[in-house]
């Protein structure tokens, strides 16, 4: 989530401060994300630096103004008219876990994957739940409902991997699948044989 580009995307609708800015984003996602205010002010400074947004005085309540630099606004421009830059995907603890407990000589990997399923299952009903409990009837239900159905959708892909995964597994028996330490240790600075064949 790009913070930076979210802040600056409501400062181009009028200056705002610090906890102003933390309650339009929440407001506008559904609060799934809650940023804190020293995310924001962080950010905030860095936005200056960059000279994409400039800073008021404080007015007689203390609140410091924060107001988009016509070069903030064209960063808007460009974030919005184009597609999300994805950073390398995260290690999937998920799926590491499957992997590991397929070649363990002492894992059941059948039980990891059904218990698994089965927390998956749990909290896609919730997000179910939640979802169906919320109208569209205004711009802050479904923005809430928009990230809700991203949720939705995410976990109902993991519980399809999951599946697909038990019904891999089922093709071998599990003590097929185990694994032994390598004895041929890699050396150090260099690549193993299977890291860099996966590499190619």
């Amino acid at each position: 989530m790009s913070v930076r580009q979210s802040l600056l995307a409501i400062l181009a609708q009028g200056p705002c401060y610090g906890y102003q800015l933390r309650h339009e984003f929440a407001r506008r996602t559904g609060a799934v994300w809650p940023l804190n205010v020293g995310q924001i002010y962080n950010t905030l400074e860095r936005l200056e630096r960059d000279g994409l947004v400039s800073r008021d005085e404080a007015d007689a309540q203390g609140h410091v103004y924060w107001e988009i630099t016509p070069a903030g606004a064209a960063e808007v421009a460009l974030w919005l008219s184009g597609p999300v830059e994805r950073a390398p995907a995260p290690r999937d603890e998920l799926a590491i876990k499957v992997a590991l407990a397929a070649t363990l000589p002492d894992a059941d990997a059948v039980s990891v994957i059904h218990a698994e399923h089965a927390a998956v299952e749990t909290r896609l009903a919730e997000l179910r739940r939640v979802r169906s409990s919320r109208g569209d009837s205004g711009p802050e239900d479904l923005a809430h409902s928009l990230v809700l159905d991203s949720m939705i959708f995410a976990a109902e892909a993991e519980s399809r991997w999951l599946e697909h995964a038990g019904a891999r597994l089922a093709e071998h028996p599990q003590h097929a699948l185990a694994l032994a330490l390598d004895v041929d240790r890699p050396r150090r600075g260099r690549p193993g044989r299977v890291e860099r064949d996966a590499l190619v």
